[in-house]
């Protein structure tokens, strides 16, 4: 079977052969495979978006229930993107249990298509859902349970950052502007009604969350569709949150309305609201969705602009130009970009980013054991062109004093050489903090280099976690390169701390040389090795010594 999607190949090699020679295969994980009928598919002959989510939505509570014994509901979906998937191919779903919370779960959604006559298959579309009410056992499984809390983290402050940019809109979103040829919102508005009959809903009388989901996107392509007459695509689902059940009986009132067009594409919102006999609505169920409107050549179309209505319009047009302006943050915040521009509203991102290449990094395997000198080990691996490092070794000190010791950079230069100057630029939150970190010249009467690095800390969620200190390099427009100083770039480096026991911790150091910073650390492995060793050994005596200090100071006041 061939792919042309390198995701595709890593998602779907799933199996793993444990030392006794059987086949492991994750306990959550479920398969769905489904032949593509022309009536799943919309005008053009692909598959219905709708349809596609109420599979999903089936797969993933079938994964969900495997890792629990209760009936399971969605409560959100989110970075939901769609490509094609066409009449006669079969699509095949992949759902496992990536992380379960103390009171919800993360299942991870990939679906792929499949051209049973030629055998090659492609991504159509992932996406994770977060479940109400696992043990990881491959390195692919430790690094996605790993950075399930990353995604939560970022699901939990998603709407403080909606509210600091639109308490900054002026300078951040700009003002909303008045087009002579605009398309009253008013008139893209749709409402409309669905009976929940038993086969829309489970055993439990509970209306399937994938059944929700289809009418809530058939009710917004109509909406995106009177802003442009014509058949729209939909691309992305910034976020289903699902915020109470349904039931069989109950009357879902289904409305949508599009809050901004931009170029080449829409944001319509669509919330769902229930009531049974005289009672009041309950809003259920609420999502903002991009469409897009293809021509011939299946490229996107130039869009007509939006009026907003005068009630509640301007709150939603300013809105959808803040949740646009997260998700080309999230596109333009890739792993391997170097030095990317920081500011308050893509901070979440970055943070991620940086935190999820450490930890990726930590999955990687083949490292070669490059030297080992008084239990300070210094392993390195090649690939792509970039060589990484990583230096392990364990000191008789709490994992959390090594972590608070370790997480502050200014103190690093009272035991790396290589740390000249460190200042603190901007303290962004209790766990993001910018600096700019100036090191000395290799060279006689060369320039030293200097950093703008972003620091990102996390403790653990539980035993199964390390603390983790994540450093890379960002821009900041007060902060331009100088004179004095060759600006430096750090890819991807930092600390992952393990409380081996209550007095031992185990600290590795990763770093990803990039061409710019392979001069000042030597591609000679001899002197690579004793440069480390060094910076390390002092690193160890810095932190059990300040240890002992403090024990004393103890000590004399007790």
């Amino acid at each position: 079977m061939t792919s042309n999607n390198k995701d595709v190949d890593t998602m779907l090699d799933l199996l793993f052969i444990q030392e006794n020679g059987e086949v492991y295969r994750n306990p959550t994980e479920v398969q769905m495979s489904q032949i593509v009928l022309p009536c799943h598919a919309n005008h053009c002959g692909e598959l219905s978006a709708g349809q596609l989510l109420k599979w999903m939505d089936s797969t993933a509570c079938l994964s969900g229930r495997k890792n629990t014994l209760y009936i399971v509901d969605p409560v959100h979906i989110y970075n939901f993107q769609l490509s094609i998937g066409v009449v006669g191919k079969v699509v095949n779903i992949i759902a496992k249990v990536n992380r379960a919370f103390t009171s919800s779960m993360e299942v991870g959604i990939l679906v792929t298509c499949e051209d049973l006559y030629t055998g090659r298959q492609w991504k159509v579309c992932h996406a994770f859902v977060q479940l109400k009410q696992v043990i990881p056992r491959t390195q692919i499984e430790q690094m996605e349970y790993s950075l399930a809390a990353e995604r939560r983290r970022m699901r939990l402050i998603h709407a403080e950052i909606i509210t600091d940019l639109l308490s900054s809109s002026t300078a951040q979103l700009g003002e909303c502007q008045e087009y002579e040829d605009a398309v009253s919102a008013e008139r893209t508005r749709v409402e409309s009604v669905e009976l929940v009959l038993p086969p829309h809903a489970n055993h439990q009388v509970s209306t399937f969350g994938g059944q929700i989901m289809a009418w809530m996107e058939n009710v917004a392509t109509i909406a995106a569709s009177r802003l442009c007459n014509a058949h729209p695509t939909l691309r992305t689902i910034d976020m289903f949150h699902f915020r109470g059940p349904s039931h069989i009986g109950d009357r879902l009132v289904l409305k949508a309305i599009v809050n901004n067009a931009f170029k080449h594409s829409m944001e319509v919102g669509v919330c769902a609201e229930a009531y049974q006999g005289g009672e009041p609505l309950r809003h259920i169920n609420s999502a903002f969705m991009t469409f897009e409107v293809l021509d011939s050549d299946r490229k996107p179309r130039t869009l007509p602009r939006i009026r907003p209505e005068p009630v509640d319009g301007k709150r939603r047009y300013q809105e959808a130009i803040a949740r646009k302006k997260i998700r080309l943050d999230r596109s333009v915040c890739p792993f391997h970009a170097l030095s990317v521009p920081w500011d308050p509203s893509n901070q979440m991102y970055l943070s991620y980013n940086n935190v999820s290449a450490l930890k990726l990094m930590d999955t990687r395997t083949n490292w070669v054991l490059a030297s080992e000198k008084n239990k300070v080990r210094l392993y390195t691996l090649e690939e792509n062109h970039m060589l990484f490092f990583k230096v392990e070794m364990n000191v008789s000190v709490p994992a959390e004093q090594t972590f608070h010791l370790l997480s502050d950079l200014r103190r690093r230069k009272e035991w790396d050489r290589h740390y000249e100057e460190c200042e603190v630029i901007n303290q962004a939150d209790e766990d993001d903090t910018l600096y700019r970190v100036a090191t000395p010249s290799v060279t006689k009467g060369g320039k030293g280099q200097d950093f703008i690095l972003l620091a990102s800390r996390r403790k653990p969620c539980d035993a199964r976690d390390p603390y983790l200190i994540a450093l890379r390099s960002v821009t900041l427009p007060t902060h331009p390169p100088t004179d004095d100083y060759s600006r430096g770039e750090v890819l991807c480096a930092g600390f992952s701390i393990w409380e081996e026991s209550s007095t031992v911790t185990k600290i590795t150091y990763y770093n990803q040389a990039t061409p710019g910073v392979l001069p000042y650390i030597s591609t000679d492995i001899v002197g690579l090795s004793s440069a480390f060793y060094s910076s390390f050994s002092a690193c160890s005596q810095f932190l059990e010594g300040l240890t002992a200090g403090h024990k004393k100071s103890h000590e004399r006041k007790e």
